[in-house]
C-alpha cells in the first residue's frame, strides 16, 4: 500500500503541475490578446485622426489655392490700372507739351534760316529773304519727325500757333521776329536731322530758293511754357 501511495502522489504532483502550468497558459494568452485589441483600437483611433488631419489639409489647400487665384486676379487688375495711368499721365504729359502749356527741355536740333548775303543786281530782293513758307517748311517736317516741341526764336509755338510774312519780317502769333530765324526742336536729333537732310527735302529746296541753312544737333535744349511766352 505504501508503494500505491507514493505512485497516487506523485501522479496528483504532476497532475497539479500539468493543471497550473495550462492554467498560467490560459491567462497569458488572455492577457495577449486583451494587449492586442488594445493595441488594434489604439492604432484605429490614430489612423481615423491622420485621415481626419489630411482631409482638413486637403480642405486648407484647396482654400489657399482659391486665396491665391484671387490674389493674383487683384494683383494683375492693379497691374493693369498702373498701366492705364501710366499711359493716361504719359498723354498728358505729351499733351501738355505740344500745346505748351507746360516748360520742356531735352535734346533736339537747331535750324537757323537766314536772308542771302548777296543780291544780284537787278534781282528782286524779296526772293533772296526768308518767308514763312519756308519756315513752316521746317515746322511740318520736325512735326512729321515727332518733335516733341518747337520754338522760333525763343518763342514757343503751338497747334494754334500762326505765321504771318510781313515784308522783311516774320509775325509768330502776333509778335515781330527778324532774321535770322533760329527754330529749335526737341526730339530724337538723329531722326531730326536726317529727315531735313534727305536728297530732295526741305534743306535741298530751302537752299534753291536762296535761304542760307545751318542745322545742328543739340544735347540740351530748355523751351519756356507757351503761356509764358503769351503773358
Amino acid at each position: 500500500m505504501k508503494g500505491n501511495h507514493v505512485i497516487l502522489s506523485f501522479v496528483l504532483i504532476i497532475t497539479g503541475f500539468i493543471v497550473a502550468l495550462s492554467y498560467q497558459f490560459a491567462n497569458e494568452g488572455q492577457n495577449s490578446q486583451v494587449i492586442t485589441e488594445r493595441q488594434w483600437n489604439k492604432e484605429d483611433e490614430l489612423r481615423n485622426q491622420v485621415l481626419f488631419e489630411q482631409s482638413l489639409n486637403r480642405n486648407l489647400s484647396e482654400e489657399l489655392r482659391a486665396i491665391q487665384a484671387e490674389i493674383n486676379t487683384i494683383e494683375e487688375e492693379i497691374a493693369y490700372q498702373e498701366r492705364a495711368y501710366f499711359n493716361l499721365v504719359e498723354d498728358l504729359d505729351k499733351l501738355r507739351m505740344v500745346t505748351g502749356s507746360v516748360g520742356v527741355k531735352g535734346p533736339g536740333i537747331e535750324v537757323t534760316l537766314s536772308d542771302a548775303d548777296y543780291v544780284p543786281d537787278g534781282e528782286n530782293p524779296n526772293f533772296y529773304i526768308v518767308h514763312e513758307g519756308h519756315i513752316q517748311k521746317v515746322i511740318h517736317e520736325l512735326l512729321v519727325t515727332q518733335a516733341e516741341a518747337i520754338a522760333i526764336n525763343g518763342q514757343r509755338i503751338s497747334h494754334q500757333s500762326y505765321i504771318q510774312c510781313v515784308g522783311p519780317v516774320i509775325r509768330i502769333d502776333g509778335n515781330t521776329s527778324f532774321a535770322p530765324f533760329v527754330i529749335t526742336a526737341i526730339g530724337d536729333p538723329d531722326k531730326l536731322h536726317d529727315s531735313l537732310h534727305l536728297p530732295g527735302g526741305v534743306r535741298d529746296q530751302l537752299l534753291s530758293d536762296q535761304v542760307e541753312v545751318k542745322i545742328e544737333k543739340k544735347e540740351l535744349i530748355i523751351m519756356d511754357p507757351f503761356l509764358s511766352e503769351r503773358g
